[in-house]
């Protein structure tokens, strides 16, 4: 059994956060990069990050979040927040970046750049927001992933009411939209889930060879 089969079977979603336990700043550091390099679409990344440990803030969302104690017992809150105006400005942006850190011209890569402006600017905005708050997704995989390796707890979360996040955070302003949640931290002794079997359908069951 490799070490990264190992490290899924002991994650899982803590259900109680010890909150005398902080992840310390390295091994932060090690976690924003794990959702830095993480994959997306077309490489453009569009969404932001908010590390929150402010615990004012965390108190306001603690309503938002179905009352759930891992808002504020937690380490850190982490919102991936997908942009819902993506556009020209944004691509422009990412081929700015991509000349600049490969040595190239923008000649070299301008099919490649109309290409993606004429297949992202031809959705329609509900479309293009649910493009974008996909990639997310991808995001937190590598949070767990990276975590767990570290042997810090998360605990993804869908259950919020994202208008509210988005209001206490400033978001829709910066033409954003909570899209996931995760908190991180470390599993606490009197959470009795830790110690449950993992349930996740057979091999058989869930692939299909064809």
């Amino acid at each position: 059994m490799t070490q990264f089969i190992k490290d899924a079977n002991w994650r899982y979603a803590t259900k109680k956060f010890d909150a005398s336990k902080k992840v310390t700043a390295e091994d932060l550091a090690t976690l924003k990069e794990a959702i830095r390099l993480s994959a997306s679409s077309y490489g453009l990344q569009p969404y932001k990050v908010f590390i929150i440990e402010n615990p004012e803030i965390r108190a306001q969302l603690q309503p938002a979040s179905w009352g759930q104690t891992q808002i504020v017992d937690a380490s850190q809150v982490i919102v991936f927040a997908n942009m819902t105006e993506f556009g020209d400005d944004e691509i422009n942006a990412y081929f700015d970046n991509m000349t600049s850190t490969r040595g190239i011209s923008i000649e070299a890569v301008q099919g490649y750049k109309d290409f993606m402006k004429s297949k992202i600017n031809a959705l329609s905005a509900e479309a293009k927001s649910n493009w974008t708050a996909k990639q997310t997704y991808l995001a937190l995989g590598n949070l767990l992933n990276a975590a767990a390796e570290l042997k810090i707890d998360v605990t993804p979360m869908e259950g919020f009411e994202a208008d509210k996040y988005n209001e206490i955070l400033g978001l829709t302003e910066k033409g954003l939209n909570a899209s996931v949640v995760a908190t991180i931290g470390y599993r606490h002794d009197e959470d009795a889930t830790q110690h449950y079997a993992k349930v996740r359908k057979s091999t058989e069951e869930l692939f299909i060879n064809l």
